[in-house]
């Protein structure tokens, strides 16, 4: 068990609640595996018929992610701390989108990275006015992991691919309009839902019943505020290669369309390639499992590269903001630059077993 997760059973509910605040909840190994360890367990235990995962009452944000810090200290030396948490966090997710009963996650604040992977698997998603998605790994050269290429490429049209390049966030009732959640509330009904969920009666029909809970207190979702560019993300962003999206971009008559390209511009070249490459392969992949060995192998290169060092030095250590990236230009990175991040590990492959 970690002091950053408090994890129990209330009745039929098996809970788990992210308590590490000073950190925004991120996730730590040990976080990880004693989740994966719970998740296994209540898979097969008929006296559990809903996992809740939420995070310490009162606290500002969700979970902002992985501990990047630790990724960055791990990956300049022989970054076997770092790809310990990956193997672990990865099991973790795979844990989740294979669980047999649903999910519950309420994803009130800031919720990036890790977080991401720790809610969207699941069967329920509940946004609020508080929630911040995004997945930003590109600005720090790293890559939109947790099951991204799994869950992006599968949001409608090219949604995804432009949340995973570009960065962009998603506020409030947006998270769910692009469904990363599947219910919206205002936050402070929270505490109401949760009086609810703690009496409710699970053992006969846990989605049928939850589903009629949520109703209670879940608004309508309007369409997203991104919706008028929907049409510019969907034709410049569906291309295979990220100088087409780029050009298509930059030679858009629109300013919304310049915009994108300039942040596009400002992230790791090589990253924007590897995730797009990730994106693509991982909507053609038939087996979450094997999405997450192709997401294993891109990191367990990944932490020990130049721009993944750079980009955690310039935002996050000196926080200049200035990352130098090798190659500076989309145009420079190479087929074979790209390559090397999906070739296979051989004996250290990532594995679902114990």
């Amino acid at each position: 068990m970690s002091q950053d997760v408090l994890i129990r059973q209330q009745g039929g509910l098996g809970r788990i609640t992210l308590t590490r605040p000073g950190a925004l909840h991120a996730l730590n190994t040990p976080m990880c595996a004693a989740i994966l360890n719970a998740v296994r367990a209540w898979a097969g235990d008929p006296s559990v018929h809903l996992l809740w995962i939420d995070h310490q009452e009162g606290t500002r944000g969700f979970c902002a992610g992985g501990d990047i810090r630790m990724l960055a200290e791990s990956g300049a030396g022989d970054a076997s701390e770092a790809r310990e948490f990956f193997r672990t966090e990865y099991r973790m997710n795979a844990a989740l989108e294979a669980f047999p009963k649903p999910i519950l996650s309420v994803i009130d604040g800031v919720t990036m990275g890790g977080g991401v992977g720790l809610t969207v698997h699941g069967s329920h998603r509940v946004a609020t006015e508080r929630t911040v998605f995004a997945m930003p790994e590109t600005g720090i050269g790293l890559f939109p992991d947790v099951g991204g290429g799994w869950f992006l490429p599968r949001l409608a049209g090219e949604l995804g691919t432009w949340l995973a390049l570009t960065g962009a966030r998603l506020k409030g009732v947006d998270v769910a309009a692009a469904r990363v959640a599947t219910h919206f509330m205002p936050s402070e009904l929270i505490p109401a839902l949760a009086r609810q969920l703690e009496s409710a009666d699970f053992s006969d029909g846990a989605a049928a019943l939850l589903g009629e809970i949520l109703g209670r207190f879940t608004h309508a979702i309007p369409p997203g505020s991104f919706a008028p560019h929907r049409e510019t993300i969907d034709r410049c962003f569906r291309f295979d290669t990220a100088e087409e999206i780029l050009a298509a971009l930059e030679g858009d008559t629109g300013d919304w369309a310049h915009t994108e390209a300039a942040t596009l511009r400002a992230k790791s070249p090589e990253t924007v390639k590897v995730a797009l490459r990730q994106l693509r392969e991982g909507r053609r992949l038939e087996s979450f499992e094997d999405n997450m060995r192709m997401e294993f192998r891109i990191g367990w290169r990944k932490v020990q590269s130049a721009d993944f060092l750079e980009g955690v030095r310039a935002v996050i250590i000196d926080k200049d903001n200035a990352p130098v990236w090798k190659p500076a230009r989309l145009e420079d990175v190479t087929p074979a630059d790209v390559d090397r991040y999906f070739s296979p590990l051989g004996r250290d492959e990532l594995t679902f077993g114990d």
